[in-house]
């Protein structure tokens, strides 16, 4: 003890000042917040360091877990989540066998998704569950219509195998606004939907261990929303649903014991996880709000879905790294349950091995990281506790402007909400056609032995075939119309960052011709190196076959080479000084027999296109559209 005095005696404290005296010292007159203070997606300035004081400043420090506005979560002696894997239900006896067969391999939350939903009767659902000890494991039903029903069979068959409703946890996930927002369209008027809603709610009272309603914002981060946006949605759809729920007569800690909210997790990792700690703070202060009996009501239920948005067809494996920091983002962020998505779900069904890889992701979570050991494990980090302050208010801010248009559904029906998730879906699409966001594979650094795309279905991969039958973008300044009969409002779409690139690579492999990109490396050696690195990704993108070269000592050399080589685009890979030299006499001796492009942006930029040369590439290029033009040149649609 003695001898850790001392050591720490050696490194006395050191104060914020003396800190900030020594970074503006080191950045030598350069600006302090544009080098070293960062945004979020969501336009959050994150500092490059953050200390003890920082914590002083906080509304929610102090607070352990268990404790309201359970920021920390309600797990108080460790963090053990539920690892959930869906299952799609056409045979009830082979979906049986198949919930019997992953429990055995580590799942310990079964999702079953039933695509005809008249089919659900008590005898089907008993064959569904028989031999599943229905109190260790949670269940949940997501289904596109007749929940009441669903749930009389729930019901009728937890009689018959005679299990404890006091214990099971079990949640058939309606959300009519959710599935409104998603498809476009309710079959009814939504005022009639949420009196079907109360119905089912009151019924779902007589067992104890039932949920009912999931407000789910994967409708939200899956159509490119961030991570502020997704929360400040699915509070003001859940603060919509108590509204209309204790209007109908159901009392508050009811229609807030009802609730189990669905979030994305996307590839912000520190975002992510503040988000989920600020959701369980602001949803206590709503449902507080409301009057519940005791403050335990207002804990929200927090089931976590790795995103989609981020997802590739191209180098999928690296989907697998993907949804394991989301994965983690979610379990740090202490969400109760949690489904890793197969690393091919978006481009085509899961086979059992991208389903075993799924959940051994968060098996390696548990029993190697030991993330399930400590409860709120991220707690501390003088970072993320200041993360979740600044989500929480600039969440709470967006949800106040929800709320005063009339709620959700009345901002669903203005198009508000539609109109945000755009303007930040087509802003990140940007970010990804010029690289600023990073699609490893897909947008920068294509793995270029991989010629061909993996088996896939199309209309998975660019949502063909999503639910509804709604149609129209969100564009401009949305409107909506609703009949007597059903509701109407514009859809939010799903998408994803890679699918410009994925149709753009598709064309090029399904033409007749795969066109070569010629790498014509010459002077300067460093500079020709480097270039030709560049311009072969760039180009690999797209699929074309790309050729480099270790370099040429002449102009005709490499011309030479690159006509006998039969090259498409012949790329000039050499130093901004020798440009004005070199280009314009490689654009005479190919010009006709290939496309001339100039790797760079160099001084002598006017000059060359006064020469005739047209194309340059460079880290300001818009990569997207810059290959949609060869394409089109090329001749490939």
């Amino acid at each position: 003890m003695d001898k850790k005095e001392r050591l720490f005696e050696k490194f006395p404290p050191v104060t914020t000042e003396k800190w900030m005296e020594k970074i503006t010292a080191d950045l030598k007159g350069a600006d302090f917040r544009k080098k070293l203070v960062w945004k979020t997606r969501d336009g959050l300035e994150v500092m490059p360091f953050y200390r003890q004081e920082d914590l002083d400043k906080l509304n929610h420090k102090g607070f352990l877990p268990g404790d309201y506005p359970y920021v920390r979560g309600a797990r108080i002696s460790d963090n053990r989540w539920l690892v959930r894997q869906d299952i799609a239900v056409t045979d009830y006896d082979a979906a049986n066998a198949t919930a019997l067969n992953i429990m055995m391999r580590g799942v310990s939350s079964l999702g079953f998704v039933l695509s005809e939903p008249q089919s659900a009767t008590a005898d089907n659902i008993s064959l569904l569950l028989k031999s599943i000890h229905l109190e260790s494991v949670e269940v949940n039903f997501i289904t596109t219509g007749m929940a009441k029903e669903l749930f009389a069979a729930v019901a009728a068959a937890l009689l018959t195998a005679g299990a404890d409703t006091s214990k099971v946890r079990m949640t058939i996930a309606t959300d009519p606004l959710g599935r409104l927002a998603a498809n476009g369209k309710l079959c009814i008027p939504a005022e009639q939907g949420l009196d079907y809603l109360a119905d089912l709610v009151k019924e779902s009272v007589k067992v104890p261990g039932m949920k009912c309603l999931e407000p789910s914002g994967t409708v939200f981060s899956n159509a490119g929303a961030g991570p502020v946006a997704e929360l400040a949605f699915v509070l003001a759809l859940g603060n919509d649903y108590m509204a209309a729920l204790t209007a109908r007569g159901i009392k508050p800690e009811t229609a807030a014991r009802t609730m189990k909210f669905t979030f994305g997790i996307g590839p912000d990792f520190f975002p992510e996880i503040a988000k989920l700690r600020a959701a369980r703070m602001l949803w206590a202060v709503i449902v507080k709000a409301w009057g519940p009996k005791q403050e335990q009501d207002t804990m929200m239920d927090i089931h976590s879905v790795t995103g989609r948005w981020n997802k590739t067809l191209y180098d999928p494996y690296v989907n697998m790294l993907r949804t394991q920091t989301e994965a983690m983002s979610a379990v740090l962020g202490g969400a109760g349950s949690v489904t890793v998505e197969p690393f091919d779900a978006v481009f085509r069904n899961a086979d059992e091995f991208s389903e075993r890889i799924a959940r051994n992701q968060q098996l390696l979570l548990a029993e190697e990281s030991h993330l399930d050991k400590v409860a709120d494990p991220a707690a501390g980090s003088y970072y993320i506790e200041e993360l979740t302050s600044m989500m929480a208010h600039e969440a709470w801010k967006l949800f106040l402007e929800i709320e005063n248009e009339g709620g959700f559904l009345q901002s669903l029906r203005n198009g508000t909400i539609q109109n945000k998730i755009k303007a930040a879906a087509d802003l990140r699409k940007g970010d990804v056609a010029r690289r600023k966001e990073i699609l490893l594979g897909t947008n920068q650094y294509p793995a270029f032995g991989e010629h061909t795309a993996p088996a896939h279905d199309h209309g998975r991969l660019f949502h063909a075939t999503a639910t509804g039958t709604a149609t129209g973008t969100a564009t401009g300044t949305a409107t909506a119309t609703a009949s007597a009969e059903d509701e109407e409002v514009i859809p939010i779409k799903p998408s994803r960052g890679a699918e410009e690139f994925e149709k753009l690579r598709l064309a090029t492999e399904s033409s007749q011709h795969r066109p070569l990109a010629f790498m014509l490396t010459i002077g300067n050696p460093a500079m020709r190196s480097a270039r030709a690195q560049f311009s072969s990704n760039f180009f690999a993108v797209a699929g074309y076959e790309v050729r480099n070269n270790n370099g040429f000592e002449t102009v005709s050399e490499g011309v030479s080479a690159a006509l006998e080589s039969k090259a498409d685009i012949i790329v000039i890979c050499s130093s901004d000084d020798e440009y004005a030299i070199i280009a314009p006499e490689i654009f005479r001796m190919a010009t006709g027999r290939a496309i001339v492009v100039v790797a760079g942006n160099p001084p002598c930029t006017d000059a060359l296109r006064a020469e005739g040369i047209e194309h340059f590439i460079s880290i300001r290029s818009n990569v997207l559209e810059t290959l949609q033009m060869f394409n089109r040149t090329l001749g490939i649609n």
